[in-house]
């Protein structure tokens, strides 16, 4: 999925500087916003090595496992680490919800949110942190515009990119410049994130969503910001946007 040299040029004029990727895990890499992540590393001449429950389906190296285990979870990024002394970035992408009324959503699946949106989170960061505090590395936490505003029939989405908002500013103020961090608000995308539910929990028919691609170039910015040079919260949307601001 090439990224597209007009916003590089943008996101990046001639002269800017840039660090090497390196090794970059992508939680969530075999789809959506993840993906394209994933992919825009790999062209940009960086490793991404995914952690989801499928392979992708580029072939990029990668690791099988539930982000709601977050000891399993821990595990997977210890060995990335342990094949990649380069580790430098970690993109937190990965992300589910449970639509509807909160005393009709299921409490495994409520707290199934949770789990891999929030926690998944924590737990893969908290196993990379090691190796990123030696190479210098930067950290991307993915969250969501509702992550600053709240709508009903999504409690558990919204309580967990709430978290991922909070999580992400106080990992800010906790690392300092050891260990750049970024937060991702992204707005609604076209990905298979909206498939599956009721037609009245999608996007509709006159919905204008962003390209997961166009995202991902965001991301490669904070990735590639040099030492001690942050790109602190990115809000990255179409203008006509509904939950922003």
């Amino acid at each position: 999925m090439p990224s597209d040299p007009a916003v590089s040029a943008v996101i990046d004029p001639p002269g800017a500087q840039r660090v090497a990727l390196g090794t970059v895990i992508v939680t969530g890499g075999s789809s959506g916003l993840g993906r394209a992540v994933a992919d825009a590393v790999d062209l940009a001449g960086g490793t991404p090595v995914v952690l989801d429950l499928v392979a992708p389906a580029e072939g990029h190296e990668h690791e099988c496992v539930d982000l709601a285990d977050t000891a399993a979870a821990e595990d997977a990024v210890r060995r990335v680490a342990g094949r990649h002394e380069d580790l430098r970035g970690v993109v937190t992408a990965a992300g589910i919800d449970a639509c509807g009324a909160l005393v009709d959503v299921e409490r495994e699946a409520w707290e199934r949110v949770i789990a891999v949106n929030l926690l998944g989170t924590a737990a893969v960061v908290r196993a990379a942190l090691p190796q990123l505090m030696r190479t210098r590395g930067r950290v991307v936490t993915v969250a969501s515009t509702l992550g600053w505003r709240a709508l009903g029939d999504a409690t558990a989405y919204c309580a967990s990119k709430f978290g991922v908002v909070g999580f992400t500013r106080g990992l800010m103020a906790e690392l300092g410049d050891s260990v750049g961090v970024t937060l991702l608000l992204p707005g609604g995308m076209q990905t298979p994130f909206f498939d599956g539910r009721p037609e009245r929990y999608r996007p509709g028919p006159d919905a204008v969503l962003a390209p997961p691609a166009a995202i991902a170039e965001a991301v490669l910015f904070a990735l590639t910001r040099p030492p001690g040079v942050d790109v602190r919260e990115l809000m990255v949307s179409v203008g006509s946007e509904p939950s922003w601001p």
